[in-house]
């Protein structure tokens, strides 16, 4: 019997990996012999970078950035080892720092690819509750972590947009990878979303001389335009602090910088779904990264190479943190579905919980979802015995597909 075990990680408990290891153990104890294949996935958004590096048996790259306050911050992304790889854990860190641009290159690396999380350089997490002002966070460290990539002979980046504390449409970015931003005197715009009101002119002569060379994918699960009622600054704005004052002043200034943008000579892209995304990163992307905006799951799936990999598999089983109404939209399970129900393989989920309407899943096919919880517990004592509830559960569903074989 060949098992294909896919999950995402368990926020805040475990990491995909720990999750397919705890599910390995229970299966392992009723079906010792099985043919079990661990693929450690995720759907572009938090944990992204550790998934896709367990699952290729890459490396992680550790260095330090300019954090969305200014501040220097400890950042991280991900280099893939080989993609046929199914699952071995292979990580080790490399200590650098990209602050000079790509005026240091390291060691060729043309074949791999890199994958990187917005948020691990410019997330809400670096900024203290009552420091969030998105008039003033910057993008500038995201852009550090590419120009690090870049410098290693990568040509192939997957960026995972969400979790930003930024509002400055990927400028700060942009400027990490010297391209200029300049206000009408010639002098560089200052970080945050308010300076991008005095733009005036774009000078992309200087920029990274290795961008034209690289691929760069967009895991981007939102269809918000740059501005307006639906626009970054009123949709992600109070969440980063900006009060109803800060949002007209943001949006405006959006505006402003997609009209420079467009002055510019690329394509005004205000409009297009996910635009607004991550503060208006998703605009900075696709204008000064030429890159495509797509779902993270399809991502992530297609790079690991995950239809090749359950193929021939009798049973696939899935899962996250929370299944509810929401997972068919993209979450992780929902994409492993997909895939599995291609080639005709049943899948079963499990979740550290079921949430409302949990049952639209299975109205999309899955065969059947569990919930590890076995009584009502306080919050960290469910976080901390999650690998043994994931255990038995599996344990569980290994015994009944037993009794299905007898």
């Amino acid at each position: 019997m060949k098992i294909v075990i896919a999950p995402d990680s368990f926020k805040e408990s475990l990491s995909a990996l720990d999750v397919a290891n705890a599910i390995e153990q229970g299966l392992r104890q009723v079906i010792p012999d099985c043919d079990i294949v661990k693929i450690p996935v995720a759907d572009g958004g938090e944990g992204t970078v550790q998934s896709m590096v367990d699952t290729t048996g890459g490396s992680i790259v550790s260095l330090e950035v300019m954090g969305p306050l200014g501040h220097r911050v400890q950042a991280h992304y991900g280099i893939l080892g080989d993609l046929s790889n199914s699952g071995s854990n292979n990580d080790s860190d490399n200590d650098s720092d990209s602050r000079s641009n790509h005026g240091s290159a390291t060691v060729p690396n043309t074949g791999a690819i890199a994958v990187i999380e917005m948020a691990s350089a410019s997330g809400l997490h670096h900024v203290p509750r009552e420091l969030r002002n998105p008039l003033l966070t910057t993008s500038y460290g995201t852009g550090e972590l590419i120009c690090d990539a870049l410098n290693r002979g990568i040509k192939h980046i997957i960026l995972g947009l969400g979790g930003s504390a930024t509002n400055d449409g990927g400028a700060g970015m942009a400027q990490a990878l010297d391209i200029l931003l300049l206000d009408n005197q010639g002098k560089t715009l200052p970080s945050g979303g308010a300076a991008l009101a005095n733009l005036a002119q774009i000078d992309m002569t200087n920029a990274h001389p290795l961008l034209s060379q690289c691929t760069f994918e967009v895991a981007c699960d939102v269809d918000n335009p740059l501005c307006g009622e639906r626009g970054a600054s009123a949709i992600f704005g109070p969440q980063k602090g900006a009060t109803p004052a800060m949002v007209k002043q943001l949006d405006t200034a959006l505006a402003h910088y997609a009209d420079v943008i467009a002055q510019s000579g690329m394509s005004d892209q205000r409009e297009h779904a996910g635009a607004g995304a991550a503060g208006g990163m998703g605009l900075g992307v696709m204008a000064f990264l030429n890159a495509e905006l797509k779902p993270g799951v399809e991502i992530v799936m297609q790079t690991v190479g995950l239809a090749d990999k359950i193929r021939g598999a009798d049973l696939v089983i899935t899962g996250e943190g929370r299944i509810d109404g929401q997972t068919v939209f993209g979450k992780t399970p929902m994409g492993v579905l997909k895939q599995a129900k291609l080639q005709g393989i049943p899948t079963i989920g499990i979740a550290g919980c079921l949430g409302d309407n949990a049952n639209a899943i299975l109205d999309h096919g899955m065969a059947a979802i569990f919930p590890i919880i076995p009584h009502l517990s306080p919050l960290d004592d469910v976080l901390a015995n999650a690998k043994l509830n994931l255990s038995n559960t599996a344990r569980n569903i290994g015994a009944v597909l037993m009794l299905g074989q007898r």
